[in-house]
């Protein structure tokens, strides 16, 4: 068995690496080659934490496995960070463990790449300003993908705890963007693209601050309950996701289903607009949502191009298990 352990992760795969597997395995889920498991994610009555698994098997690269997982949101006050997560492939002609796999960094990076592709294939060609709402751990990975997708020209922010926000400026400054730190209102009057990223249970952009020709990618709606977005938005858009099932059970459009504004058969799949079998935006007025849940199969694809990079370095620790 391979071993591939988190200290080697940031050496070895890319941003881009990371994009182009996740588009790759969304591609292949709207075809109908690579399927999602049902998840498993529970509070577990100790440390505040969420624990979980998300597994899947893709048929046409042959990757099989699961992530295990959760959320400790009391780790920062131990240097460590609060998502933690490990891994494990399988060999599909076999069923033989195959690699062991960090996945705190990998998680970071493929949840920023299915941003990043919704913003591919779904933002105006034209959109100049990003909105950053939330300013965690993982904006930084979002907001560096989401520049290499369109020409933005500035970053507007806002964090529920302001003491946050230097996080988003210090990434906006390395990426040589200005960064101006607005209200909600604000940002979505100038937002032409609009990144979520909390761990809230309450929605916090609300339809009044979205403008005509926005596009949303809602990305930390990932459990039963949690919300960033108000309902009502996802009546306006056009509604797009990883996965519909998850997307209507654990993502952001549960409570707009719940509520009776939006139904499973509006929303489609992000790898079906990258297969071009669906239109992606069909006018500068439309308002575009994805609703990025966290597939197990992004964390497999990003796992594999690990391990097979980690063998070509030299760097892939190998065992007898």
């Amino acid at each position: 068995m391979i071993i591939v352990p988190e200290k080697e992760i940031a050496g070895l795969i890319s941003a881009e690496d990371s994009f182009d597997a996740v588009e790759s395995v969304f591609a292949a889920m709207a075809r109908g080659d690579a399927y999602n498991f049902p998840v498993i994610r529970e509070a577990i009555g100790h440390a505040d934490a969420l624990y979980g698994f998300k597994s899947g098997f893709d048929r046409a690269g042959l990757v099989l496995g699961l992530k295990s997982g959760g959320y400790w949101p009391g780790n920062a006050d131990k240097g460590l960070t609060n998502h933690q997560s490990t891994v494990v492939l399988f060999d599909a002609d076999t069923g033989q463990a195959h690699a062991l796999v960090g996945g705190n960094l990998l998680t970071a990076l493929r949840t920023a790449a299915a941003s990043a592709v919704s913003i591919k294939h779904l933002a105006r060609k034209d959109a100049k300003v990003l909105g950053m709402v939330g300013a965690g751990h993982q904006s930084a990975f979002q907001m560096r993908a989401a520049v290499k997708q369109r020409d933005f020209e500035k970053v507007v922010g806002w964090n529920y705890h302001p003491e946050m926000l230097p996080r988003l400026a210090e990434t906006a400054e390395e990426l040589g963007l200005p960064f101006e730190a607005v209200s909600l209102e604000e940002l979505g009057a100038q937002a032409d693209v609009i990144v979520t990223i909390t761990s809230s249970f309450e929605a916090q952009v609300m339809d009044a601050h979205i403008k005509p020709g926005t596009h949303l990618a809602c990305m930390g709606t990932d459990t039963k309950g949690k919300q960033e977005v108000d309902p009502a938005i996802l009546a306006r858009a056009r509604v797009f996701t990883d996965e519909v099932a998850q997307s209507v059970s654990i993502g952001e459009a549960q409570h707009a289903v719940a509520a009776g504004l939006v139904a499973e058969g509006d929303i489609g799949q992000i790898g079906a607009v990258i297969e071009g079998t669906v239109p992606g935006r069909q006018s500068a007025e439309e308002i575009t949502l994805f609703d990025g849940t966290g597939v197990g199969l992004q964390d497999l694809a990003v796992a594999a191009k690990a391990v097979e990079l980690a063998r070509e370095k030299g760097v892939a620790v190998e065992v007898d298990f």
